[in-house]
């Protein structure tokens, strides 16, 4: 498995593929609403293995506060690590950040324990996003 920060045509071009897979077919979110018009302002990472994408995220920094989103692995690759591993290539990419004083994400509710082992707290109530309940999560910088 290779983890990589997207820089060509053709990584944002799996990037969408892995993106619609995962959050629009499987999930059933809008596309609208997965859409949003914020990548042009993330610095995304893409999982393969074998070649094959197979995980994605995207991260921005927004004031001294990292927000890592759309974090997807796709069916066929889950439970196979890949997705704490793109985790971590961003937290070690955030840290590189100095302004970052914290990082935040809005788990879906299933996932809380998986970002709780890589040392999310949850803060606030539980919310609809796109039909699916989450929870926001916060970490301070790596």
């Amino acid at each position: 498995m290779t983890i990589t920060e997207a820089s060509t045509e053709k990584d944002m071009a799996d990037i969408r593929a892995l993106r619609e897979a995962v959050f629009i077919v499987e999930q059933n979110v809008p596309a609208q609403l997965e859409w949003d018009g914020l990548d042009a302002e993330a610095r995304h990472l893409i999982a393969r293995e074998a070649g094959n994408p197979a995980g994605t995220l995207r991260w921005r920094v927004i004031g001294d506060v990292a927000k890592i989103e759309r974090v997807c692995v796709l069916d066929t690759y889950r439970g196979t690590g890949i997705g704490a591993q793109l985790m971590f290539a961003a937290l070690d990419a955030i840290r590189a950040e100095p302004e970052v004083a914290r990082i935040k994400l809005s788990s879906q509710v299933p996932a809380v324990g998986f970002y709780r082992n890589l040392g999310f707290t949850e803060d606030g109530p539980e919310y609809d996003d796109a039909g699916i309940p989450h929870v926001d999560m916060w970490r301070q910088r790596p």
